[in-house]
């Protein structure tokens, strides 16, 4: 049984930095493309980047591109975020997700596996 296991997540004043890491356990494979998405109170779970199984393409939504940067260190079944120029907007549970095929997806439908979610909190 392959789990998820986000870490990283915490509070940073607005302009700082955070790197999201989220390891696979158990039978893990590294032929899935993964993502991160995230949800704040009252709203939907939006996708923040996706990365597809070779770590040759990404995508990155409007609201993060120039300040998030996803990863993975397939050899270590590991996915990362890292968070630049934090903005109070930022705050939300970030989750991890990974997907049976190999290219990324947008929608958390196209998701098969999820993380529980860690809090990442920007202050002002």
């Amino acid at each position: 049984q392959v789990q998820l296991v986000e870490s990283g997540g915490g509070l940073v004043q607005a302009g700082g930095s955070l790197r999201l890491s989220c390891e696979a356990s158990g039978r893990a494979r590294s032929s899935n493309a993964m993502g991160w998405f995230r949800q704040a109170p009252g709203k939907e779970r939006d996708v923040v980047a996706a990365i597809n199984w070779r770590g040759s393409t990404t995508y990155y939504a409007d609201s993060v591109k120039g300040r998030f940067t996803i990863s993975r260190d397939n050899a270590k079944n590991t996915v990362y975020l890292q968070m630049n120029s934090l903005k109070p907007e930022d705050t939300a549970v970030y989750y991890c997700a990974a997907r049976s095929l190999a290219g990324w997806n947008t929608r958390p439908r196209e998701y098969d596996l999820w993380g529980h979610g860690i809090q990442v909190t920007v202050s002002s």
